[in-house]
């Protein structure tokens, strides 16, 4: 059963393997998580929708709806919460695709439980400074920027601040590979041919014909 009362430490786990998510479930809980766990998508799905949790971990690879249809279905560019894939070591390019579908980030495969914990804790606090600046990128208007999605805004504003791929994870609370996707996902959407052409494009509205 849910406890609704601790929603802002909820984490819901998606995985079809009871090894994953049993060991999952007590590494949170002993860190002070509320845990749900799920075994298909279709049962996380129903209680994504009636209660948004701090947390999402969600594997791949499962039967019926995999991790990428869940992302889809979610449209989890715009879910409440971040999204983390699980992905083995062979996963990678699926993995960096969920991004593309709204993941807020990958955690590969064999993790390490401290590195999972503080991944997760970083995320949370990412999307805390984000509510409590208003939840708005800085970034002004320039051409394409209807094109990007709201984390890919994010990073071009960490991006024109100068801020390095591991700086700007950090803020984030992302990974600096994440980073590197968002930002070849923009550069290529803006059409900037390197990072000062990007930045060019930002700050003074000039995209290339």
């Amino acid at each position: 059963m849910l406890r609704t009362q601790k929603t802002e430490t909820l984490i819901y786990i998606v995985d079809d393997d009871p090894a994953v998510r049993d060991a999952l479930s007590v590494i949170f809980d002993l860190e002070g998580f509320s845990v749900s766990s799920y075994d298909s998508g279709d049962a996380f799905l129903d209680a994504a929708r009636r209660q948004p949790p701090a947390c999402v971990i969600l594997d791949v690879h499962m039967p019926g709806r995999s991790g990428l249809d869940i992302l889809k279905t979610l449209n989890a560019d715009h879910y409440p919460a971040p999204i983390f894939i699980i992905s083995g070591q062979g996963d990678i390019p699926m993995a960096v695709n969920a991004i593309k579908f709204g993941a807020f980030d990958f955690i590969e495969k064999p993790f390490d439980a401290d590195t999972v914990v503080q991944r997760v804790r970083e995320a949370i606090e990412a999307g805390e400074r984000r509510r409590e600046d208003g939840s708005k990128p800085s970034t002004s208007d320039f051409p394409g920027r209807d094109l990007l999605t709201p984390r890919e805004l994010e990073v071009l504003t960490q991006i024109t601040a100068g801020a390095s791929n591991k700086e700007a994870g950090r803020h984030l609370g992302i990974s600096p590979r994440t980073i590197e996707v968002h930002r070849a996902r923009i550069m290529e959407k803006l059409g900037a041919r390197n990072a000062a052409d990007l930045v060019r494009i930002v700050l003074t509205g000039d995209a290339q014909a």
